[in-house]
């Protein structure tokens, strides 16, 4: 654990190299990246928080995007790094593009997975009625739903594993770490995306109800130097969906 901004953080680090910062999305953790860590660990020096109100990590007061945004800086600050390569997933990617559009000299480059900028308007209230639910009922209702809804066809029929994992991940959560989420996503707003700089890669899958290839493509056409991969058969959880494909397009995005 490491004390960041007055809070608890869990951060997990593995690897010697330049500094990659992975941050998970809505109701994940940092082990939503091991399939990437134990790959990008040879190269790199791997830093995995479970962000405020996530996994290991408590939640203290509001979460917002802006608290997102400052515990990521404060970490660098406290691991005395200038600058890293980031890896974000779903609402991890909001959190990059704030923190790569106010702070360019510290984002040497992003891969984001299942990215979007903000939520529709018309996914800001569901996922308020979502807060509402983990205070109310607790975890298990919302983890069956997104297993059935946030995973593609093929990852529910043919990697029953990848569908206990998002489960169990879900289901582990704190709900009201959960819910303070959930309202920040839900308030979420996009950063300034003309101001981003650094190589972007942007990884969707065909199934991404969150992330669909057609608002992926316009996100890249708002962010210089950026490119789509959408993959085939994949939902929105697409690190552990879709492993082998994801790092074999990080070594691309990174070693050629």
């Amino acid at each position: 654990m490491m004390k960041i901004n007055n809070k608890l953080l869990s951060v997990e680090q593995h690897g010697e190299g330049e500094a990659m910062i992975m941050v998970h999305g809505l109701g994940g953790t940092s082990n939503a990246w091991y399939p990437q860590a134990a790959l990008l660990s040879r190269s790199f020096q791997v830093i995995r928080p479970d962000m405020e109100g996530s996994g290991r990590s408590p939640s203290k007061s509001k979460i917002s995007i802006t608290t997102l945004v400052k515990d990521v800086s404060k970490l660098m600050d406290k691991l005395n790094i200038k600058s890293a390569h980031f890896l974000g997933h779903s609402m991890g990617t909001i959190v990059c593009q704030h923190l790569a559009a106010t702070s360019p000299s510290r984002v040497k480059s992003m891969a984001l997975l299942g990215p979007l900028a903000e939520p529709p308007q018309q996914a800001r209230g569901a996922i308020r009625d979502r807060a509402k639910a983990a205070r109310a009922d607790g975890m298990t209702g919302i983890a069956d739903n997104l297993v059935q809804v946030a995973l593609s066809t093929h990852s529910r029929i043919h990697q029953p594993a990848v569908a206990a994992y998002v489960r169990e991940i879900l289901m582990g959560q704190n709900p009201e770490g959960y819910a303070r989420t959930c309202e920040a996503l839900a308030a979420a707003k996009s950063a300034d995306l003309s101001r981003i700089k650094c190589p972007t890669l942007l990884i969707t899958g065909d199934e991404d109800g969150v992330a669909p290839p057609t608002a992926v493509q316009k996100l890249s056409l708002k962010i210089k130097r950026s490119n789509v991969l959408v993959l085939e058969g994949c939902g929105h959880w697409t690190p552990i969906e879709k492993p082998s494909e994801v790092n074999a397009a990080l070594l691309n995005f990174y070693y050629c």
